[in-house]
């Protein structure tokens, strides 16, 4: 189930099966997008992403190469913007810089730890309607970051552009 037609979210149940399930899930939908758009990049905010791209891999191993195409096609987003531009800001966290840039989410809570927290709520809890709401909030936070980090990109090339004319 997707929130929106571009956003494809994978979710375990926090099992081990779960997880070898969404990892399986992953690399069938990261394959489909390299059959229909060849060597894209997948753009990314900091080390998270890459981090765990390589635990699931020694987790759970790597058919058919495609996770070694992720992982060749890993753009770091954060390491471009601190080269690219000196913002007056305390920190270039992903969550700093989207309202710099003038981004805005909808939750009135969200972060890492937050999602984490959600996350173990929802796997710990009986209910299976709290559970899906959990979830939800959590695939809303996840649909936000990947929003963020494109405005940004966008926000980049916008820049580029304006120092090239």
């Amino acid at each position: 189930m997707a929130l929106n037609e571009d956003f494809i979210h994978l979710c375990s149940d926090g099992s081990d099966a779960g997880d070898r399930q969404g990892w399986g899930s992953f690399l069938n939908e990261a394959k489909t997008i390299f059959d229909e758009h060849e060597n894209i990049r997948w753009v990314h905010w900091h080390h998270y992403e890459k981090t765990h791209l390589y635990k699931y891999i020694e987790r759970f191993g790597d058919r058919d190469g495609v996770a070694a195409r992720v992982k060749q096609n890993l753009l770091d987003l954060l390491p471009i913007t601190q080269r690219s531009v000196a913002l007056p800001l305390p920190s270039y966290s992903l969550k700093v810089i989207e309202k710099y840039i003038g981004f805005s989410r909808t939750q009135t809570e969200y972060g890492g730890e937050w999602s984490m927290a959600k996350y173990i709520e929802a796997t710990e809890s009986n209910d299976d309607t709290q559970r899906t709401a959990l979830l939800d909030e959590i695939k809303k936070y996840n649909e936000e970051d990947l929003a963020a980090t494109w405005a940004v990109l966008q926000w980049l090339k916008g820049k580029q552009l304006s120092s090239e004319t």
